[in-house]
């Protein structure tokens, strides 16, 4: 009786088995939607449909190819306000900017458990994808394209998760919002085999804990994948070239695991900038008790740079490779950058391995109090390679004239990772 009472009231909507609907026009989808049941497929055929739709019972939502949902300019695209849903194939497109109203190609709302959205093209100005306070969402295979003509900051997200526990995104290819994907709130995601690029951030963790990024590929944006104010991230194998303002940043960020990540030309071309603003590789900012192993910084403006209380990290089996400074620390502890008797790689160090044990024989420093200075006063860069600044950088070598500080690798390693020789 359902199946004959649909096929007439929807207007020639066909089954193509029991529980499954194709539709060919918004009238359509929109009364499917409605007399939905728990596990239908709907259906849609090539064509444009008018949002916003919403989705109250548990389905699936598809394509036969070339759907577009189109949402007029305002609101969100599509709402969902349940559990176990399916959204896939889709175009979804034109919906609106209201940030505060958290306008989105595709809303999940609060308690909306294990959605899956998968396949879809997405295009416009507010966040692609929303979803709060539920658990298990898989994000994967969509292309999620924003505004650039916007401002950065007045962009949406590509995804945009708060207080979500157990969400996996991957395969998704986004561009041209603010962040790539933003998690606040939550715990236990995985993100990984993304392409994010024409962005702030490509990956921004705030207030999160327990969670995993890897095989990322971030470029063209300010920063690569920010860490703030968040505990037990595993941030490996990702890649970030071709960005501003870091590749890498740890904000009161801790117990976090970041290893074998490839960073590249993270420079910063202004010809206004300011001290402070150069392209940081890494850049450790009030964070502690993480440990940074096994990375690639190579081409930056400053391979790593670490301020305002991050000096309880670990640090060491790194490569330094050609950064314009390797390292700038501005804090006043001596700190030791090596684990077990083992250092980390630069390419300025100029020592020798007597006994071929792969480990220089004498300790690296990558900065001098003559360097401080610089950094205090870099009106007075002229002078950095004038005689007067060799002869005082000679008589520091000899009198330890203030109270030692800074980074020291006591056992520099000679050898590059043969992980990152491609």
């Amino acid at each position: 009786m359902r199946l004959l009472f649909w096929a007439f009231a929807v207007g020639y909507g066909t089954f193509c088995h029991a529980g499954s609907l194709s539709v060919s026009n918004t009238e359509q989808l929109r009364l499917a939607l409605e007399q939905a049941q728990v596990g239908d497929r709907i259906v849609l055929a090539a064509g444009r449909y008018q949002g916003p739709l919403q989705i109250r019972q548990p389905l699936i939502l598809s394509s036969r190819g070339d759907s577009t949902i189109d949402a007029n300019g305002t609101g969100s695209a599509i709402y969902v306000f349940a559990s176990n849903v399916e959204i896939s194939g889709l175009r979804i497109e034109n919906w609106g900017n209201d940030h505060y109203e958290r306008d989105a190609g595709i809303l999940v709302e609060s308690g909306s458990d294990n959605v899956k959205i998968h396949n879809n093209n997405l295009r416009g100005d507010g966040f692609g994808i929303r979803a709060d306070e539920l658990n298990n969402i898989q994000i994967n295979d969509n292309v999620i394209v924003g505004n650039n003509r916007l401002y950065t900051l007045d962009r949406g997200d590509g995804i945009h998760l708060q207080h979500v526990v157990d969400a996996e995104i991957w395969g998704n290819t986004i561009s041209q919002v603010r962040d790539g994907v933003y998690l606040e709130s939550g715990s236990n995601s995985k993100v990984y085999a993304n392409r994010l690029f024409d962005q702030q951030y490509g990956i921004h963790y705030m207030y999160t804990h327990d969670d995993e990024a890897y095989n990322n590929q971030s470029y063209q944006v300010d920063g690569g994948y920010a860490l703030m104010d968040s505990k037990r991230i595993h941030l490996h194998r990702n890649q970030v070239w071709d960005a501003i303002d870091f590749g890498i940043l740890l904000n009161m960020t801790k117990d976090s695991l970041v290893e074998f990540n490839r960073v590249e030309q993270i420079v910063n071309r202004s010809d206004s900038q300011v001290q402070g603003q150069e392209g940081k590789g890494i850049f450790v900012y009030g964070a502690r008790d993480n440990t940074i192993i096994n990375n690639h910084f190579a081409y930056n403006d400053i391979g790593f740079y670490m301020a305002m209380g991050g000096e309880g990290n670990q640090v060491y089996a790194n490569q330094f490779i050609d950064n314009f400074s390797q390292v700038k620390y501005v804090g006043d502890a001596l700190l030791e950058w090596s684990k077990a008797g083992r250092g980390n790689y630069w390419s300025g160090y100029l020592g020798w391995d007597h006994n071929l044990n792969g480990v220089g024989n004498t300790a690296y420093q990558p900065n001098d109090n003559i360097d401080k200075l610089f950094w205090l006063y870099p009106e007075a860069n002229f002078l950095m390679d004038s005689p007067i600044i060799v002869v005082l950088r000679w008589v520091q070598r000899q009198f330890e004239i203030t109270p030692q500080s800074g980074i020291v690798d006591s056992y520099p390693l000679l050898n590059m990772n043969p992980a990152f020789s491609n």
